[in-house]
């Protein structure tokens, strides 16, 4: 049975993974940040002989764009991706696959509908500029390790944080509240399920392919609006939307829609679930 080891596995969509690749037949293990500080390298160190693993999974991190210190996205993001990446090459371990996961949002606002992995990241946030410095830092290790870059385009399900923008949508409808305020209301966003980034993770980890960047994307932008429309018809009432400028962000990126191309080149066509079948299972959960 192949190991698998995800680092940040009791995050949202650790749990999420950890679940799918046991189904898999995966043994699964994982480190949380009390269990390994990314940031100490004897920590990860330990934890890599410890588990011993065959493949690993690294999706320890900030995640959240809003979160309040932003040193914190570059200690902990960048350096501590650096830091995994020494690691395993100090522990000589003979890892087949390593997945790092960074984020769309290296590409900034770029004026194309679509994005795919040729365009030149214009970060525009901290988060982002954390996660575009770790690729540039991690495409070193190529010629050493088996790397691949992921950029997951924007996804949710059961479990996620309300602080992410759609768990607070659909608790404002389960608790039948009347008014939600949001904040930039002309943007699109794809909104995959979970499960579709999982089976893109699991599928990652059998090609023979490295030293590549790759999106996690279904190419299918939706209107914030329309998320709000979807759960008007799934609760079977009307919310009222307010703006509220202390939400609205100067540097919001206006869509981000990513190109679905190179990844299913590279593992083959996924399904993505209908996000109204998402955000039902959210609501009745």
């Amino acid at each position: 049975m192949k190991k698998v080891l995800i680092t940040g596995i009791n995050s949202f969509t650790g749990k999420h993974l950890e679940k799918y690749l046991q189904k898999q037949d995966f043994e699964v293990v994982g480190t949380t940040s009390k269990s390994c500080d990314i940031t100490n390298k004897d920590d990860i160190i330990n934890a890599l002989n410890k588990f011993k693993p065959n493949f690993i999974i690294h999706l320890a991190g900030i995640s959240f764009a809003a979160h309040a210190n932003n040193e914190d996205f570059y200690k902990i993001n960048t350096i501590g991706t650096t830091n995994l990446l020494d690691a395993i090459l100090q522990t000589n371990l003979k890892i087949e696959k390593i997945i790092l996961s960074s984020s769309a949002t290296v590409y900034g606002n770029q004026d194309k509908e679509i994005l795919d992995e040729s365009l030149c990241p214009k970060p525009a946030n901290h988060y982002g500029a954390s996660k575009y410095s770790m690729e540039c830092l991690a495409s070193g290790y190529f010629s050493k390790l088996p790397i691949i870059i992921t950029r997951p385009f924007n996804y949710t399900g059961f479990g996620q944080e309300e602080h992410f923008l759609i768990p607070k949508i659909v608790s404002h409808f389960k608790e039948n509240k009347k008014e939600i305020e949001l904040g930039n209301l002309d943007v699109k966003r794809e909104f995959n399920d979970v499960n579709f980034v999982c089976e893109v993770y699991s599928k990652l980890l059998m090609v023979k392919e490295k030293s590549k960047i790759i999106n996690i994307a279904s190419q299918n932008p939706i209107a914030l609006l329309d998320v709000i429309e979807l759960m008007n018809k799934i609760s079977g009432y009307e919310i009222k939307v307010l703006v509220n400028p202390a939400f609205v962000r100067k540097d919001e990126i206006k869509t981000l829609c990513g190109s679905s191309k190179k990844l299913f080149n590279l593992i083959g066509d996924i399904e993505s679930k209908e996000l109204e079948k998402t955000l039902r299972v959210m609501y009745e959960a």
